[in-house]
């Protein structure tokens, strides 16, 4: 089993978690990384305080004391508009301050986002399509089931 905890994007602090929480059972996006038949249980989910993304530098920590082993930022991070400007510094702020890896992403990205995102200038000069690769691998049905 292992045990998950997942941070959006302050701009959707009233976001109710229903993709993620659909992908984390359906182990799609973020979340295929992890083998089928293994359990994945949320034991935190939280938004990053709004730009600049307070809460990283707390959250985390609370989220461990709850087991977490691994975080996700929820996809919600790279297809807001405009993508998250401080992702890459999270991350690496998480991985090194707290000792834990994060994986970007959560659901996969709906297909209507991609194919309007992958059109911007912004998206490839954030380079999203490295940072959010595999949200983009899905076969298309399913990120169009999750328009």
């Amino acid at each position: 089993m292992t045990k998950i905890g997942i941070i959006i994007c302050g701009r959707y602090i009233n976001c109710g978690g229903g993709k993620c929480l659909r992908a984390l059972k359906e182990h799609v996006g973020g979340f295929a990384k992890y083998p089928k038949e293994e359990k994945l249980e949320l034991v935190g989910f939280s938004n990053c305080g709004g730009c600049p993304g307070g809460n990283i530098e707390y959250v985390p920590e609370e989220m461990i004391k709850n087991g977490a082993e691994v975080i996700h930022f929820a996809t919600g991070m790279v297809v807001g508009y405009p993508p998250c400007p401080y992702i890459n510094q999270f991350k690496e702020f998480v991985e090194i301050r707290y000792k834990i890896p994060v994986v970007i992403g959560t659901h996969p990205i709906p297909l209507k986002y991609y194919n309007t995102h992958n059109n911007l200038s912004s998206w490839k000069t954030m380079k999203m399509d490295e940072i959010c690769r595999p949200l983009m691998i899905e076969d298309k049905h399913i990120m169009e089931s999750y328009n």
